[in-house]
């Protein structure tokens, strides 16, 4: 059992911890499985908190957040993960799109 879910503040986005994926192929699959209606839940709730959220996660070191913050960024990541779906295609994927042969690409090179 998880003591503390999400920093206090925040304890009111605890419905959407489904969404709090560590991965961004289990962002994806989990987009594509969902229906409009739970995306369009998750993306109204949390983008009514995100100044929140993000002044919130500004306070702490990216490399080694506590846990309750760390599933706070997870739900935030989720949030881009499936704003496209709402913002762009209307749809958990855009038509045609196989989201899941997708491949992920680090950008940004270590930093040494």
């Amino acid at each position: 059992m998880i003591d503390r879910p999400l920093p206090e503040p925040f304890r009111d986005l605890a419905p959407y911890l489904e969404w709090a994926l560590p991965t961004e192929r289990e962002r994806r699959t989990k987009r594509a499985a969902s229906t409009m209606e739970q995306i369009r839940t998750f993306y109204d709730g949390m983008l009514l908190r995100m100044e929140d959220v993000l002044a919130y996660l500004g306070q702490f070191p990216p490399e080694d957040p506590p846990e309750d913050v760390q599933r706070l960024f997870l739900l935030a990541t989720s949030l881009a993960e499936i704003a496209p779906a709402i913002e762009m295609y209307g749809e958990p994927t855009a038509l045609g799109l196989d989201v899941l042969r997708l491949t992920a690409i680090d950008i940004y090179p270590a930093r040494k």
